[in-house]
């Protein structure tokens, strides 16, 4: 585990609240926000500034026993949070002393067992609400398709995914060098897709700030430290030129900033997705704390269909710590040192032996 992440904090309750017009068929008069006016920066653009957590028990994926359900009832939700919360105090009660190493299963909540179950819960703080849209409590992300999963991967995307992941591993195993480990373990770039494009919460370090200025918006992330620039009214960049998160290009459309990202590295492939991957995304100021977030994935290469997705961004007083990614981390040295010693008893024979 990493000794990067932020000190955990309980933070009080947060109601979600966004919408995508016309998502989910309702009208202007159901928008709670529909007669806010968002804050003017000095150059007149609505002011999206500040610092900003997106965390919520509400997954990307829908779980499959919600079916086609977008919404639950509020009871089904608290159920939801109860359950977060047992989980939460379990795994923070003091471990036996009298348990050893080798007492497992030792379940201490969140799925994790063992001796060190109040160490592994630390670290996870992925939120304690489910989210709310329009008053209505949402199983996932996505929006459409509408049985709130990602879009099946065409034959020749799955292929094509498969292709990739040999070249980067010589076709041998995953631990043959640090480049074929994530970019996150390498500490180049988020886990998952918190950074982005679409900006997805994890299980921890959920923050961001938001500064701009007439030309330029950026997007600080607090796991690992990314920073991305989205410029304003430009043209994007050759395709030959590719940056980590992409080349985001944005325009105001009325109080929304609307940001378009194209050119992203092979490297950082978003669930198979190919090089023509187009993500766009729209954040609208809905209320005094809230930011809309809306995000549209666009390959039609690899995905059957184009899917879209929502969440909110509320306003929190939490500051944006330093992501210190190999500072005291030794797994990834760890993971090659290993893999190096079972291949030498392998070649030596020992392996057999034992």
């Amino acid at each position: 585990m990493k000794s990067c992440r932020r000190p955990k904090i309980v933070l009080a309750s947060l109601c979600f609240a966004a919408l995508v017009s016309g998502a989910t068929g309702a009208n202007a008069a159901e928008q709670p926000w529909k007669n806010y006016e968002a804050p003017r920066t000095a150059f007149g653009q609505p002011d999206l500034q500040g610092n900003w957590t997106n965390a919520t028990l509400t997954p990307l994926e829908r779980e499959a026993k919600f079916g086609d359900r977008l919404t639950i009832p509020a009871d089904e939700a608290q159920t939801i949070e109860s359950a977060e919360a047992d989980a939460n105090e379990k795994a923070n009660l003091p471990t036996d002393p009298k348990l050893g190493i080798k007492d497992l299963p030792h379940d201490c909540g969140r799925g994790f067992t063992g001796v060190n179950c109040g160490y592994n819960s630390f670290w996870v703080d992925p939120g304690t609400q489910v989210m709310q849209i329009n008053g209505e409590y949402r199983t996932s992300m996505i929006v459409d398709p509408p049985n709130g999963k990602v879009p099946p991967l065409l034959p020749e995307a799955r292929q094509a995914m498969a292709a990739r992941y040999a070249a980067r591993s010589g076709g041998s195993g995953n631990a043959d060098g640090p480049e074929v480990r994530s970019l996150g373990e390498r500490c180049i770039l988020s886990f998952g897709s918190s950074a982005g494009p679409p900006m997805i919460p994890l299980l921890y370090n959920n923050n961001y700030q938001i500064v701009q200025n007439r030309d330029t918006v950026l997007i600080l992330v607090e796991m690992v430290h990314d920073a991305r620039i989205v410029r304003l009214d430009a043209k994007h960049g050759p395709s030959t030129v590719r940056k980590w998160m992409g080349d985001s290009v944005g325009r105001w459309e009325g109080d929304t900033l609307v940001v378009e990202t194209i050119n992203f590295p092979r490297q950082q492939s978003f669930r198979g997705a190919s090089q023509n991957l187009k993500v766009t995304e729209r954040f609208t100021r809905v209320e005094p704390g809230k930011i809309l977030y809306e995000f549209q994935i666009d390959d039609p290469g690899t995905f059957t269909q184009p899917w879209r997705g929502q969440v909110a961004m509320n306003a929190t007083n939490e500051k944006i710590y330093e992501y210190a990614c190999h500072e005291g981390n030794y797994a990834l040295p760890g993971i090659l040192a290993g893999a190096r010693e079972a291949e030498r008893q392998a070649a030596s024979g020992e392996g057999a032996k034992k």
